[in-house]
């Protein structure tokens, strides 16, 4: 559906409004809806301040076809200020009881009967004709846009509490990468994509069928006891626009992410960067990839001691996982590129996957993982203190390097 342009139509008719007398303002306004898509009388309402059946009657006068001499002749036309007093002359406390209503706890009282109920323009128009306000559920919606307020889904954008150092660290992990990509080492940004059904399960979006005849898919997301669900673990080459995709069928443990990236370094990231001898992991505070965890830090001495690299991490504050440009540069045109399709299979969900690209040059490859992983593993004070690590100055809990500690 057309989106309407409210503020252009303002702009107009202000430029309009003292040229007209009563009854072209109605024509204008009548021509004018008649342009606009579903819910253009509403808005011409609101705008004019003219009531839905003035401008009604007006798109009737047009239908009717008067002649240039009618026009030109007009009707009687009340004087200035004369007619029916609008309902807000006539119920000055009318706005500001319904602004009460609709934000109880900022305008008014927050024991309002519609604090906990759906705010309908039909519940409020109730609500208000209770108060002694007669008024429609129409002309409630006419005045809250005038009142500027539309209907709005949830936004998220609330993190939760912010970490002191949020945008400290955010500005160190900038200036790091800048760094290695200067001295052309690698830099990559890892995380977990969201576990998904595999079967023939509904998955958001719509793809092109023959008209009427969509793909049929179970009614209820109960887990298929064969195929299970899969993990998607992706690694993001933020200098080389590329993505490792290993899919999981097993469980989001730190040996699976530890596994991933070198998968990654095996077949791409070894080829690119020949002459490598550091590696940047950006990640988050959180999962299997965790700042707190000392199974990714025992799995990255892995990582280093098998790569040669001295591999250094830095983690995302915790909450700003949507800062990481995984989310943004791989796995959000993985989801636009599967949607609308049943993840019917493994090898479904692969090829998808490894299909994705943009018009920016992403290229992902994506390989099935069957390996079971052991969830639960403890690791003693004796093992993590054989770890090669040397925590950075700023936050060494988020910022720290392991070098390998196999002797050449």
């Amino acid at each position: 559906m057309a989106k309407i342009d409210r503020h252009a139509i303002e702009e107009k008719y202000a430029g309009l409004r003292d040229l007209f007398d009563e009854r072209t303002r109605r024509l204008w306004a009548a021509a004018e809806a008649r342009s606009l898509p579903y819910g253009g009388t509403s808005v011409l309402a609101s705008v004019t301040g003219l009531s839905r059946t003035t401008i009604l009657a007006g798109i009737k006068e047009l239908r009717d076809k008067p002649s240039v001499r009618l026009l030109k002749q007009g009707t009687r036309v009340r004087r200035a200020g004369g007619g029916r007093k609008s309902l807000k002359e006539r119920d000055p406390s009318l706005e500001y009881e319904l602004e009460m209503l609709v934000e109880p706890l900022t305008r008014g009282d927050p024991e309002s009967p519609l604090r906990w109920t759906c705010k309908s323009t039909r519940k409020l128009a109730e609500e208000l004709n209770t108060e002694g306000h007669r008024v429609g559920d129409r002309k409630v919606a006419d005045l809250l846009h005038g009142l500027h307020y539309s209907l709005q889904g949830n936004a998220k954008t609330r993190e939760g509490s912010s970490h002191p150092d949020r945008n400290a660290q955010f500005e160190y992990i900038n200036t790091l990468t800048k760094a290695f990509q200067k001295r052309g080492q690698p830099v990559i940004s890892v995380d977990t994509k969201k576990k998904e059904l595999v079967g023939d399960f509904k998955n958001n979006g719509a793809e092109w069928q023959p008209k009427g005849e969509p793909e049929e898919v179970r009614v209820h997301d109960f887990e298929d006891k064969e195929l299970g669900k899969v993990i998607p673990y992706g690694v993001y080459d933020v200098g080389k626009n590329e993505g490792w995709v290993a899919v999981g069928t097993d469980h989001d443990t730190s040996d699976f992410a530890i596994d991933t990236i070198l998968g990654w370094w095996k077949r791409m990231g070894r080829q690119a960067y020949s002459h490598a001898r550091e590696l940047l992991i950006l990640a988050d505070s959180g999962g299997s990839n965790g700042a707190r965890s000392r199974l990714w830090k025992v799995g990255i001495q892995r990582l280093a001691n098998e790569t040669s690299l001295d591999v250094t991490v830095s983690h995302f504050p915790p909450g700003t996982s949507k800062w990481n440009k995984i989310e943004h540069r791989l796995f959000s045109f993985i989801t636009q590129n599967w949607r609308g399709r049943p993840l019917v299979s493994h090898e479904v969900i692969v090829n998808l996957i490894g299909s994705t690209t943009t018009k920016t040059g992403l290229r992902v490859k994506a390989k099935l993982s069957r390996k079971k992983y052991e969830t639960g593993i403890k690791i003693s004070n004796e093992d993590f203190a054989r770890i090669k690590i040397k925590p950075k100055r700023f936050h060494g809990d988020w910022n720290y390097t392991i070098s390998s500690n196999v002797v050449p």
